[in-house]
């Protein structure tokens, strides 16, 4: 291999490497994969729940499932998304509510005592500026 091929090669690798090791890169791929399998488990959980509210109804009908009505697909696919919303709905208020006490903690302990430290230490300067000592 030329050794500008092998720089070029060296350079592309390095930079994948780089992009491969930002936080968002990896944070994301995890996030995929168990959205992924969060998503079947809700998928075996609605179908489940479905069929056994639906049941009678089901068997009145002569169905199997409700995948087996023309549109039922779209209905298991409707109320998976859902579910899955209301469920990260419910997660996102969580966090914000956490972040909101850790605020108001934040503020009720009072002011930062490396600021009142650096106002201090400015007001004493300034006071020997104006005797100029």
């Amino acid at each position: 291999m030329a050794p500008m091929a092998r720089r070029a090669a060296t350079s592309f690798l390095s930079d994948f490497k780089d992009f491969i090791n930002k936080g968002n890169v990896v944070d994301l791929a995890v996030a995929v994969v168990i959205g992924g399998a969060f998503g079947k488990v809700v998928d075996a959980v609605v179908s489940l729940v479905m069929t056994s509210l639906l049941e009678p109804a089901l068997k009145a009908a002569q169905v199997d499932s409700i995948n087996a009505w023309p549109a039922g697909s779209v209905i298991v696919a409707l109320i998976n998304f859902l579910v899955i919303a209301f469920v990260v709905f419910l997660i996102v208020r969580a966090i914000e509510a956490m972040k909101r006490q850790e605020e108001a903690r934040a503020a009720d302990a009072g002011p930062d005592p490396q600021a009142e430290l650096a106002a201090a230490a400015n007001r004493l300067a300034e006071a020997l500026e104006r005797r100029a000592l």
